[in-house]
């Protein structure tokens, strides 16, 4: 499988690109920079200038972008509406490495994760940054989209169990009553979702039990 992974040097991107070439996938980087992955290919762009030429060879495209900074947070919208431009009306998937803070707390799907009293105001400008390109991405029906919501607690350091739940548009927490899975785990399941996984146009989640 063709697979390129969007803002690849990132912790997300690098190890998804790990998982994907030791599942034997081929793998394109799209970088600004030095490689500092495993992929066999390397595209050195602006991803802010990807284009449909660029994208036009792959099976899966996987945007592993992430900002944290008040002046880089509005580029989640921004480069999701240029990927989707870039591949509409195609059949290569695009899934996204998304947020935690938009998973619902409740079966009406009217309250947020980051809606909840005791979610961190610290975080509260990377969740709605985040969720205003997840309901933008919804709206996007020419575009085979899936967007996956990581636990609560998205361990940057946390090991490689090599298991993982997948969830719905739902918060869950594990056994212990924790939501939480490494960005090792997630790596796998973001692999899966592009080898097997048939969750087309929805959002979906994981976390480790």
């Amino acid at each position: 499988m063709r697979i390129a992974v969007i803002c690849a040097n990132g912790k997300s991107g690098k190890l998804i690109v790990e998982e994907a070439v030791n599942r034997g996938n081929d793998v394109t980087a799209f970088i600004r920079g030095e490689n500092k992955t495993k992929a066999q290919h390397v595209v050195t762009k602006d991803v802010l200038e990807i284009k449909a030429d660029d994208l036009k060879n792959f099976d899966v495209v996987i945007d592993a972008f992430g900002a944290w900074t008040a002046d880089t947070l509005p580029i989640h919208s921004t480069l999701t509406k240029v990927l989707c431009d870039a591949l509409a009306n195609t059949n290569v998937r695009l899934l996204f490495v998304g947020g935690a803070g938009s998973l619902y707390l409740n079966p009406e799907h009217t309250m947020t994760l980051s809606d909840a009293p005791n979610f961190p105001d610290s975080y509260k400008p990377i969740a709605n940054a985040m969720g205003k390109a997840l309901k933008e991405l919804r709206a996007r029906n020419d575009v085979n989209w899936t967007y996956i919501s990581p636990a609560a607690d998205f361990q940057a350091e946390g090991k490689r169990t090599g298991k993982y739940v997948l969830a719905g548009e739902e918060f869950k927490t594990n056994s212990k009553g924790v939501s939480e899975i490494s960005y090792a785990d997630y790596a796998i399941a973001m692999v899966d979702e592009a080898m097997t996984g048939k969750n087309f146009k929805k959002r979906i989640s994981v976390y480790s039990e």
